[in-house]
């Protein structure tokens, strides 16, 4: 099972980011010529027909939604028998209707996924059409060492990665200048920021938890810090506990920020759009969140530059005592492109999809800032400060946890980001969470 084997590759993937010469330095939006409804696939005379089902909206991911419209439309150029419709939704509104989609076996011909233990009940379901004819063709040798593992499961590859992410903690610099704050070296130093902007006034950190996943984020960087990747990484597997003391203690550290109004006002309840506009708007200080939000701190026109020009980040600080290492990273492969097994057109699917997967490549890495999970050399490419420090992170990373819901099966990933609202929200104690923590991963395993 991968989720077993992905400290191992992590290690194999920074080295071969390295090696690979890299770290020098909503609304729907319709085919290129269609509709932007999801309609039936198949043929129509010469005509063949493709629904894509993806969560790039032109108004919250510009960058990759013209990236997108620009391949579609040049993959249609060159196959003028090929209608491609897509379909656009926001984060979550995508995982539902795949959710909704998938019980009636009526997925899109091609659509996104996640890795590990979201990809497991799908695979399972006889759903998603193994892809790895794709790996020793034209994309052989092309992807990032560690990527493709992600979306293997028992032997088989059922999507194929477009991106790679860590997630560190962005800033408002002139936020910071203001108030004479620094970059945090130590926990206590981020609790001393958190403390100053909430005494004045300002909201500390904008967090949208009522979509969870991202609140987990808060708590994965916790237990790594004071209890070490190890720990964390062994309780999410089940080879290890979440009632280990390191990790009770960063459940309880998690409150303890609530309690120092760390997070903007209804947090519980806001989205990860609704948190994220908070910071945007110059309204909240810092915002946790992955590298595929670099294209909103960098390329997105519609973001004022002087914003742009004020985005920092930092990685998350040490713990006095803890065991963490300040370059041990949340993060990992993120989504990738499925083809559904059942489609009637899935030949057809395959040839979009790798050349989908060639040309976002460099593609994603000049047009939206995204890193991708293929191998792209960034010496010879002009790119924004911020995109090329945070990649020459990702390269020194010392290990990289995978999302927790991403790596759980599906019913512990449940209790996991409902645990996580409820943490967050102070309606279990840190041992209940644990406790729940280890009954649901027990179950699955």
């Amino acid at each position: 099972m991968f989720k077993k084997k992905w400290t191992v590759l992590l290690l194999t993937l920074c080295l071969a980011l390295i090696a690979a010469g890299c770290g020098s330095s909503g609304g729907n939006s319709g085919a290129a010529g269609g509709s932007g409804e999801s309609g039936s696939s198949g043929s129509e005379g010469d005509k063949v027909t493709l629904n894509f089902m993806h969560l790039w909206p032109a108004g919250v991911s510009a960058g990759q939604n013209r990236i997108v419209n620009q391949i579609i439309e040049e993959y249609q150029k060159e196959n003028s028998h090929v209608v491609i419709k897509q379909e656009v939704l926001d984060n979550e509104q995508y995982k539902n209707k795949l959710k909704v989609l998938s019980a009636s076996n009526e997925l899109p011909d091609v659509g996104v996924t996640w890795a590990a233990g979201f990809l497991t009940p799908y695979v399972e379901g006889n759903l998603f059409a193994p892809v790895d004819d794709l790996l020793s063709g034209e994309l052989n040798g092309k992807f990032v060492a560690g990527t493709t593992e992600a979306y293997a499961i028992d032997g088989k590859t059922y999507a194929l990665p477009l991106e790679f992410n860590i997630a560190p903690v962005y800033y408002n610099k002139a936020i910071f200048e203001q108030y004479g704050l620094e970059i945090p070296q130590t926990y206590e130093e981020f609790k001393s920021i958190v403390k100053t902007l909430s005494d004045n006034g300002i909201a500390p950190v904008a967090l949208g938890n009522k979509d969870r996943w991202t609140g987990s984020l808060w708590y994965m960087y916790l237990a790594d810090r004071i209890g070490g990747q190890e720990s964390l990484a062994e309780a999410i597997t089940g080879a290890g506990s979440f009632k280990d003391d390191a990790l009770v203690q960063a459940a309880a550290e998690v409150q303890s920020l609530v309690d120092s109004n760390a997070f903007v006002k209804g947090y519980n309840g806001l989205s990860n759009e609704e948190a994220k506009s908070e910071f945007l708007n110059g309204k909240a200080a810092m915002y946790m969140m992955g590298t595929w939000e670099l294209p909103n701190f960098t390329t997105n026109e519609d973001i004022p530059q002087e914003f742009r020009d004020s985005v920092g980040f930092f990685k998350f600080p040490t713990v006095d005592g803890g065991k963490g290492n300040v370059d041990s990273w949340v993060g990992g492969p993120g989504v990738g492109l499925f083809i559904a097994e059942n489609s009637a057109v899935k030949e057809e699917a395959k040839k979009f999809v790798e050349y989908f997967v060639t040309k976002w490549g460099e593609q994603s890495v000049t047009g939206a800032g995204v890193i991708p999970a293929t191998k792209v050399d960034t010496a010879s490419l002009e790119l924004p400060q911020l995109y090329i420090d945070l990649f020459n992170e990702m390269n020194q990373a010392s290990s990289i946890t995978l999302f927790a819901d991403v790596q759980m099966e599906a019913g512990a990933a449940e209790t996991h980001l409902n645990m996580i609202q409820a943490l967050f929200g102070k309606a279990v104690t840190p041992e209940k969470f644990a406790e729940e923590h280890d009954a649901a991963i027990s179950k699955g395993n």
